[in-house]
């Protein structure tokens, strides 16, 4: 039993050790990141008889950064719904690998052209259901 002991604690003692043998990394002092604030701009008041031209629109993403877009469709990512929007189908929609359309009622499949099974509102995406209502 003392052997087993002995044995037991020269291996914690060697394993010990040898993270005290380790040197730390030397610090590098980097420089202080300054806060993000807004930067100050000039004013911009219009000079008399000067239009200001007007900022360009923002482009609209075509992809989600949570969801995968459909396969092999085209298709344009609607922040507002919260899917995809196929462009060749009218109604049809994409998420989440379920396609939903939109035809006097709600249906869901798992291809773009079917079988569909007839949902309820509560069978779509939240925006889907706000846009379409039923």
């Amino acid at each position: 039993m003392h052997t087993i002991a002995r044995i037991t604690v020269l291996t914690l003692a060697l394993g010990l050790s040898a993270c005290a043998v380790q040197r730390p990394e030397p610090t590098t002092n980097l420089p202080p990141i300054p806060p993000s604030q807004p930067s100050p701009t000039p004013s911009t008041s219009p000079t008399p008889g000067k239009s200001i031209p007007a900022k360009p629109a923002k482009p609209v993403p075509r992809t989600s950064a949570s969801f995968a877009p459909p396969p092999g469709g085209n298709s344009h990512w609607d922040q507002k719904l919260g899917v995809y929007v196929l462009d060749d189908q009218t109604n049809t929609f994409y998420r989440q690998r379920t396609y939903y359309r939109w035809n006097n009622g709600w249906s869901r499949a798992v291809s773009p052209n079917g079988p569909w099974e007839d949902t309820n509102i509560h069978g779509v995406p939240p925006g889907l259901g706000k846009q379409f209502g039923q």
